[in-house]
């Protein structure tokens, strides 16, 4: 029996138990990540006012947290091949709990801001090798599985997070939201202690010039384009973004010369890898634009409560849960180019279901095509991230792992950037043209992945 308890050396997968051990570590790290994303939104109002500081300057809890997972994702994936993905997962692990214990005892909005930028950090060592651990985990013909189990805990969590975080604070104060990942974080840390596998780490020096360029690219981006949407941009703004591309383009020439760069444009070279590269960015900008979007809709045009609109989002998240390990597992068997193709052409018809509802929809109405949304995205995601980390060498799970996940969190921003400029720009028909961009943005997600038909 002690024998699976031995982390083994990296092979085709791992044996059962120690499988199930080792996918429980990971979902554990992921859902506290994923949530630890969302949830601090809801305290902000709580958290400004027993910390008396403005509304505006609460927001950098939220903003701090993901400027730090976005400067650090490629880098931790970078380290995560050079030392091995378990000891960076285990280090980031370590330093997302230790950080949740620091913003319980945070008294103050700097040292709030400071430990959940180094959360943040913890939480890029997490994310950035999530599946490039899961591909050692699982042996190649059931990878989709891996996979989907993976999207379903991210959707799950994702769509918990609020009611999470609403339950918490009807019973305990705010510092009580990041204090309950303590212990979540301490068993999942112990278990992947035993469980996850041995990865060789690769003989090589960390590009540390690369991973400032990288912050400074990735940094300026990020802040650059949350600037842009807010009302009054001008100079600062287009420095700001022009700077970002001034670093990128110094970033990409360094990486041109690297025979395993830390942006991983060798991968972007293998044409598989390529497409479902980007129609990852384009299908969760569309993403973004519908679910970020629909609440203030629900709310200020059909006049719904917040628990009633926190209700009427219920059925595209569980929609991803109910079908994303389905799609995992058909992803082990049939061609990327047709399951996201066919889960991608479900989302765009539940997008433009909810832009045609009538004037006064009934509960019934929105939920079914949000139930829709929900199922062609879970369709569309497991096959595609399958594609991704199976395109890449071995030897590049984690740089193919850090790629994907920037792609998500790339999409995402660009998304919720262009539902705020449209918010400023339009503000009586903002939601409309949300709504509209989703489903064109989906659509042409749809063109790029339809593009991987010729190879299936």
């Amino acid at each position: 029996m002690q024998a699976w308890f031995t982390p083994p050396p990296l092979g085709d997968g791992v044996k059962m138990p120690q499988r199930i051990l080792a996918i429980i570590t990971i979902c554990l790290a992921v859902t506290m990540a994923v949530m630890d994303s969302a949830i601090a939104n809801v305290a902000l109002p709580t958290i400004a006012v027993e910390l008396g500081v403005s509304n505006a300057g609460s927001i950098w809890v939220v903003n701090s947290y993901q400027l730090a997972v976005t400067i650090c994702l490629l880098p931790m994936a970078s380290l995560g091949e050079i030392h091995g993905y378990q000891k960076v997962y285990r280090w980031g692990l370590l330093v997302f709990t230790l950080a949740s214990g620091l913003c319980a005892l945070s008294t103050s909005l700097p040292t709030l801001i400071g430990a959940r930028m180094l959360q943040g950090a913890g939480s890029a060592g997490i994310l950035s090798i999530n599946t490039a651990m899961i591909r050692t985990v699982y042996p190649r013909a059931e990878l989709g599985r891996g996979v989907g189990i993976n999207a379903m805990v991210v959707a799950l969590a994702a769509a918990a997070g609020p009611t999470v975080a609403a339950a918490i604070l009807s019973m305990a104060h705010w510092p009580w939201l990041f204090a309950v990942n303590l212990p979540i974080g301490v068993i999942a840390l112990a278990i992947s202690l035993i469980a996850l596998p041995v990865v060789p780490p690769a003989r090589r020096a960390f590009d540390w010039i690369s991973a400032l360029l990288n912050a400074a690219t990735f940094g300026l981006l990020l802040i650059g384009v949350d600037d842009l949407a807010r009302p009054g941009a001008g100079l600062g703004q287009a420095i700001e973004l022009i700077g970002a591309a001034g670093f990128g383009t110094a970033l990409g020439l360094r990486q041109l010369s690297r025979s395993a760069p830390l942006l991983p444009i060798d991968l972007l070279r293998i044409p598989i890898f390529a497409l479902s590269a980007l129609t990852s960015v384009a299908a969760f900008t569309g993403w973004a634009l519908g679910y970020v979007a629909l609440p203030f809709y629900f709310q200020r045009t059909l006049g719904r409560g917040e628990v009633a609109s926190g209700l009427l989002m219920t059925p595209w998240p569980l929609g991803i849960m109910l079908v994303a390990p389905i799609a995992g597992r058909l992803a082990d068997r049939y061609p990327v180019g047709i399951l996201s193709s066919a889960g991608l052409a479900i989302f765009a018809a539940g997008l433009l279901g909810l832009a045609l509802m009538p004037a006064s929809p009934s509960d019934l109405d929105i939920a079914w095509r949000m139930a829709l949304a929900g199922i062609g995205f879970g369709f569309f995601q497991s096959p595609n991230n399958r594609a991704m980390i199976t395109a890449a060498p071995r030897a590049r799970a984690g740089g193919a792992a850090g790629l994907l996940s920037m792609a998500r969190l790339l999409g995402q921003t660009a998304g919720a950037a262009l539902v705020a400029l449209a918010f400023t720009l339009y503000p009586d028909t903002g939601t409309s043209l949300c709504l509209d961009l989703s489903v064109a943005i989906t659509l042409a997600a749809l063109l790029v992945s339809a593009t991987r038909l010729r190879g299936a």
